[in-house]
């Protein structure tokens, strides 16, 4: 790769926008309604696999319908020395712990965790500590989410649509 953005147009907005407004519609139906052929579709549809830009077509599960209600971002100073591989091996195991993040700044790895209440936070917060090299850490219960995960934005500004 010579590190120049690899090419997103118009066309491929409009797929991804088009899929993750519609998950389960199939490559015929985006075909027909994108108004290109389905080998089009096919064709980009592989490109953006292949180059990670969609990365899975699997539902969106929403944790606090899961009964997960407590959002918890927590930032982790880990052992120097030891490496995030360690810590992340550790904390890939605990369900409750959706995402780690290497990070700059005050700590070393930033987690996004859910928890039933406050209290089974504590819980999750005591599983994660668990690992000898986490030194200290620092958490933010998330209040509300008024810009929640999203990326059809950036889906439409890297096609040159906004802006």
């Amino acid at each position: 790769m010579t590190g120049q953005p690899a090419q997103f147009d118009r066309l491929d907005a409009r797929l991804v926008t088009l899929l993750a407004e519609q998950p389960r519609i199939g490559v015929l139906e985006c075909a027909r309604r994108l108004g290109v052929a389905r080998g089009t579709v096919q064709a980009r549809l592989d490109r953006l696999q292949e180059r990670g830009v969609i990365t899975g077509f699997g539902p969106d599960v929403d944790a606090a319908a899961l009964g997960f209600g407590v959002t918890a971002f927590v930032t982790l100073e880990i052992r120097q020395g030891t490496g995030h591989r360690v810590v992340g091996a550790h904390l890939s195991v605990i369900p409750e712990v959706l995402e780690v993040h290497t990070v700059t700044g005050q700590g070393d790895l930033l987690c996004r965790i859910v928890a039933r209440s406050n209290a089974d936070l504590q819980r999750v917060i005591d599983e994660v500590v668990a690992d000898t090299d986490i030194l200290r850490t620092a958490t933010l219960i998330a209040l509300t989410a008024p810009v929640p995960y999203r990326v059809l934005p950036l889906v439409a500004a890297a096609a040159g649509l906004s802006r």
